[in-house]
């Protein structure tokens, strides 16, 4: 039998729901070279009966290891890929059907050894699953700088929806054991040891993320952390943008405390604030043409920067102010 040209990894754990609709994607994928891998890190056995139902259709192999971290977990797939290259995807992910020869043509047309591609909100997702999808890919948002075409620097791929060649995995041992922000590492690795990585705009996938503000916050508090992590690995990886969210955080703090000092100051800061949440709002309107889903986008970027923003500035007192070797995440 001819080795598949894409080994798909997906960690997953608890996630039946998600992986049977990914996999329900992946058999209309019209480009049919391909094995699906899925480390299983879930205590029972709840993926069997799901996975059985595509035994049919796809080329299937169920890693199941309980309790497999998510590092561990796409190692452990790439440690079994026959694939040429290997794509990883997160659990809560969807396939448009063109999916992989949208991938095939990117790396035709720019020989990359490493790819990513950006995500996007289907039509089923809930209003709150769209203004997530709004706030983490909007130019209005830090999300505007994930996924572009203008990228600053070369692009870094990011886990949710990512490739790498075979020799990339042989050459780097895969991830690292770090608990958080552990594709934003292996990225880094990737270039600095020379290889050529980029974004193919077109391969995006449908990425449900999280479905209550609540789990966002924990989701992308976790995410600002981390980024206090990869300073200390990689001092010259800590941009401006990655303070944005922290200094959004500070500038509502001072908004709050400025009447004791200036009203106008007040005044002019709430008239910029309403200014700002406005735009997301039409923004978002427009793009997802619900009003709904414009409201609840002020929410979500509410909760992605205080979320971010608020675990990047624990982590920075708790690593770089106190000196603690444990860091929050």
């Amino acid at each position: 039998m001819t080795s598949p040209h894409f080994s798909i990894i997906v960690p997953t754990f608890n996630r039946p729901d998600e992986v049977d609709e990914l996999m329900a994607s992946l058999t209309h994928q019209s480009y049919r070279e391909f094995e699906l891998i899925l480390a299983d890190g879930t205590p029972d056995e709840s993926l069997v009966k799901i996975i059985d139902k595509y035994r049919t259709e796809l080329t299937v192999q169920h890693l199941h290891r309980p309790y497999l971290g998510i590092s561990d977990s796409r190692n452990l797939g790439c440690q079994h890929a026959k694939g040429q290259y290997f794509i990883f995807l997160d659990s809560d992910c969807v396939l448009p059907k063109n999916y992989l020869n949208t991938v095939i043509k990117g790396l035709n047309d720019n020989h990359f050894d490493a790819f990513g591609g950006p995500d996007a909100a289907d039509e089923s997702f809930t209003p709150i699953q769209k203004a997530i999808s709004y706030s983490m890919t909007s130019m209005l948002t830090t999300g505007g700088i994930r996924g572009k075409k203008k990228h600053v620097g070369q692009f870094h791929p990011r886990g949710f929806n990512m490739g790498i060649s075979r020799e990339i995995f042989e050459k780097t041992d895969g991830y690292s054991s770090l608990k958080c922000a552990e594709d934003i590492e292996f990225s880094i690795r990737i270039i600095s040891m020379g290889f050529k990585t980029g974004l193919i705009p077109e391969a995006y996938v449908y990425h449900k993320r999280r479905t209550s503000f609540k789990a966002f916050f924990r989701q992308v508090y976790r995410f600002g952390a981390a980024r206090i992590n990869i300073y200390k690995l990689y001092p010259n990886e800590l941009k401006l943008t990655h303070f944005f969210p922290a200094a959004f955080l500070m500038v509502i703090a001072f908004l709050l405390l400025s009447p004791l000092v200036s009203t106008k100051l007040f005044i002019a800061g709430s008239i910029l604030l309403i200014f700002y949440f406005t735009l997301i709002f039409i923004d978002s309107t427009i793009k997802n043409k619900s009003p709904r889903v414009g409201a609840l986008s002020i929410i979500a970027v509410l909760a992605q920067f205080g979320g971010y923003g608020s675990g990047f500035i624990a982590n920075f007192i708790q690593l770089l102010i106190l000196r603690r070797e444990k860091s929050l995440v």
